[in-house]
């Protein structure tokens, strides 16, 4: 079978990865299509190809832009050309076109409508990561999105909390179908990596990857002033780009005379850098409003470290002994919660046996790979019984 997987922005770049890689295992000819690789990125294709397809002119110039309102433009009206005129021949003749994510719903409309166009065409697939597009954030950029749904020959949802939702937005369920999301690996941490995170010096909470509204953090911040204020004593790690002004947050802990606890490496960071921080964690935090599934959680169940999370989409069918859960949007709760593992390190290391066996029960990239090979058939069949 031939295969197009399309990751415009490279959202996903590790689940894409993993997935690519087992399909081409499995004998399938496959290609990744997203945007030019960054220093950040940490895929090496193997049994697939990757193609840097999209966003090519932006990209040159993201480090003169920066990543504000001129570069989105930017990006946005070159994808919105390319969605409209750009060659897409390469994509009519594979047998699947798998989406993961859809960046811009007026330009991924037009593609979408191109791709369509022709009575012999690809089967169309689309991954719904989560069922509120961009986890409620995204803005004007979400807009559409849901209309572009009814567009795909089968929908792939990785788990019951996400295909409920899409039952209660008007989706027929003969059109879902649930693939579970594996766990994943980051590439590990060089010597330099490792020197660049401090060790701790009391047990260490990480919040790490990408800082939005939906993550909590403020929660976290509010959580972790109750503790010290109480005389707990543990540092608080931030590793990741902030995507919301989170500057008055850290400021709050500065001037109650904690700054000294918090060790912040703040930006775009690599995943080995990311593997250091995991690796000097104790505690992983996870104080999530809303959320279907996490790929920051599925990366960090092979640490053996304690976590903490919100009882929320995923979360909430985890069992206690591999994760501590509370109420979404409790500061109580979510401070009652790491308050005794801070202070408990064999209640620290009991969790993190759980986790580890959690992540054993979850199976592997081949079986994901069978799963979504099984969605594309069904898919085939659809597309040709229009």
């Amino acid at each position: 079978m031939k295969i197009a997987m399309l990751d415009p922005s490279l959202f996903t770049g590790r689940y894409d990865d993993g997935l690519c890689a087992a399909l081409g295992r499995a004998g399938h000819e496959v290609s990744l299509l997203g945007r030019p690789m960054r220093a950040t990125d940490a895929i090496a294709p193997e049994t697939y190809t990757y193609v840097p397809r999209f966003f090519r002119q932006s990209e040159r110039l993201r480090g003169i832009l920066g990543e504000g309102t001129a570069f989105r433009a930017l990006k946005a009206a070159e994808y919105m050309a390319s969605a409209t005129g750009g060659n897409i021949a390469n994509l009519r003749a594979d047998d699947v076109i798998h989406a993961q994510w859809l960046p811009f719903p007026p330009a991924d409309r037009r593609l979408i409508e191109r791709l369509r166009a022709r009575e012999s065409r690809p089967a169309l697939v689309h991954t719904v990561h989560n069922a509120s597009a961009y986890h409620g954030d995204a803005g004007a950029q979400g807009r559409g999105y849901r209309a572009l749904l009814d567009m795909f020959d089968a929908l792939i949802v990785h788990g019951q909390t996400t295909y409920e939702a899409m039952i209660a937005q008007g989706i027929a369920p003969d059109r879902l179908r649930v693939v579970p999301h594996p766990p994943m690996e980051l590439a590990r941490a060089g010597e330099a990596d490792l020197a660049a995170v401090p060790q701790p010096r009391s047990p260490r909470i990480l919040f790490f990857g990408t800082i939005r509204p939906y993550k909590g953090f403020d929660l976290l911040i509010e959580a972790c002033l109750q503790l010290w204020q109480a005389g707990l004593v543990f540092e608080l790690g931030v590793a990741g780009k902030p995507f919301m002004d989170i500057m008055p947050l850290l400021g709050r802990i500065r001037e109650a005379g904690f700054g000294d606890r918090l060790v912040l490496d703040l930006g775009f960071l690599t995943e080995q850098r990311l593997d250091a921080h995991l690796q000097r964690a104790d505690i992983i935090a996870f104080p999530y409003r809303h959320i279907d599934s996490s790929g920051a959680f599925l990366s960090a169940l092979h640490y053996g470290k304690a976590m903490v999370a919100s009882r929320v989409g995923m979360f909430a069918a985890l069992d206690e002994s591999a994760v501590r859960l509370c109420a979404p949007e409790d500061v109580g709760e979510l401070a009652g919660a790491l308050g005794p593992l801070v202070a408990d390190g064999g209640a620290r290391a009991a969790l993190g046996r759980g986790a580890q066996a959690v992540r054993a029960a979850m199976g592997d990239w081949g079986q994901a790979a069978d799963a979504t090979l099984a969605v594309y058939e069904q898919a085939i069949k659809t597309m040709r019984q229009e």
